[in-house]
């Protein structure tokens, strides 16, 4: 269990929150009102105060790296710093069975970055999430490039990937993914968030 307790940042009231294993918790609101910076800081990406804890182990003793791979997040619009995507998938056998899943080929992880579309840089990068089984995902629109097509395959991963134990926040400006893919929807308005009620 992901376990936040007076977890505050500039312009966010303090929060408390569990997150169950196996549990998605959407978060929506408003362009600008923090919800990826609430991501980003859970996964000690960015500032905050309070304490963050999974499954009893505070984050704070722990270092980043082991937090990150534990509690990964993935950004809209993922960083890529190498020319291809193959440089960030050492084992690329590993990789192989999600490539299908997800509509992509193997040969897309030698072509140049620049020449895959936002959507086959999305997919890759939930790859790159996949691959590391974290315990929860933190994921900040991770199919907001795609098409109804293949936000149907990646809701279906990530339903399977909670029927696993894994916990999610899902950011997303689309109520209805909320609705299909959240057991509990929160919102984020004026600093504070708020549970909606069913």
């Amino acid at each position: 269990m992901l376990t936040v307790r007076q977890f505050t940042r500039p312009g966010l009231e303090p929060v408390d929150l569990d997150v169950a294993d196996g549990e998605c918790i959407a978060l929506s609101g408003p362009s600008g009102v923090g919800k990826t910076i609430a991501l980003r800081a859970i996964a000690n990406l960015d500032t905050n105060r309070g304490t963050v804890s999974l499954d009893g182990a505070d984050r704070e003793p722990m270092p980043a790296p082991q937090w990150r791979q534990q509690v990964c997040y993935m950004a809209a619009e993922p960083g890529w710093w190498a020319e291809t995507p193959g440089a960030y998938f050492p084992d690329r056998a590993a990789a192989a069975p999600w490539l299908p899943e997800l509509n992509l080929t193997p040969e897309m992880l030698d072509a140049p970055l620049a020449r895959l579309s936002t959507g086959e840089r999305q997919r890759l990068a939930l790859v790159r999430v996949l691959l590391l089984v974290p315990r929860v995902m933190l994921l900040d629109e991770p199919t907001s490039g795609l098409d109804p097509e293949a936000t149907a395959r990646i809701e279906d991963i990530l339903k399977a990937q909670m029927e696993r134990g894994i916990s999610i926040i899902l950011v997303t400006h689309a109520r209805e993914q909320a609705i299909r893919m959240a057991h509990r929807r929160f919102t984020i308005h004026d600093g504070k968030v708020t549970e909606e009620t069913p």
